[in-house]
């Protein structure tokens, strides 16, 4: 179970990230630095396999969240530098959550139960439909409104599972 972190800001800069030139990766990895507002900046290094919520290109002076696996090794530098697995472009209009859930549908930090309706889009990161039920996995959960319970409860817009 990956134990999913995110950070939330302004990216200030997107830059090419060098990984290996001769092997041919010149150009696939980014670097991108959000900071907070408060002063805290974080560098997410953006790989060809990292998902980009309904694939919205980011540009400097974006709203963005970064989702990151905790748990991952880092260089001890300044600043924190993570691999995004995830990249949410800020809307008004749906949140998205990154999180395992368990059999119930409840996320592991307890403050997320989903509901499925049968418009409910499931699909893996492809763009496929995912047929299977999508309870004990990684999902990336784009919702609207919730209830004010504990967990809050939404019936979600989309479920992109994170085989």
């Amino acid at each position: 179970m990956t134990n999913f972190q995110s950070f939330y800001g302004i990216v200030t800069m997107i830059e090419d990230f060098l990984i290996d030139q001769t092997a041919g990766k010149d150009g696939c990895y980014k670097l991108i630095s959000v900071e907070d507002g408060n002063g805290s900046l974080v560098n997410f290094v953006v790989e060809p396999c990292t998902y980009f919520v309904n694939q919205e290109i980011v540009t400097a002076g974006d709203m963005v969240t970064g989702f990151y696996d905790a748990d991952a090794p880092v260089p001890l530098i300044f600043p924190p530098q993570f691999r995004a697995i995830v990249i949410a472009k800020d809307s008004n209009f749906a949140n998205v959550k990154v999180a395992h859930f368990n059999n119930e549908l409840v996320s592991s930090d307890n403050t997320l139960k989903l509901n499925i309706a049968p418009y409910t889009q499931i699909l893996l990161r492809n763009g496929q439909p995912f047929t299977k039920n999508p309870a004990n996995r990684n999902l990336i959960v784009i919702y609207g409104p919730t209830t004010r319970s504990i967990p809050a409860q939404t019936t979600p817009y989309k479920i992109i599972v994170l085989c």
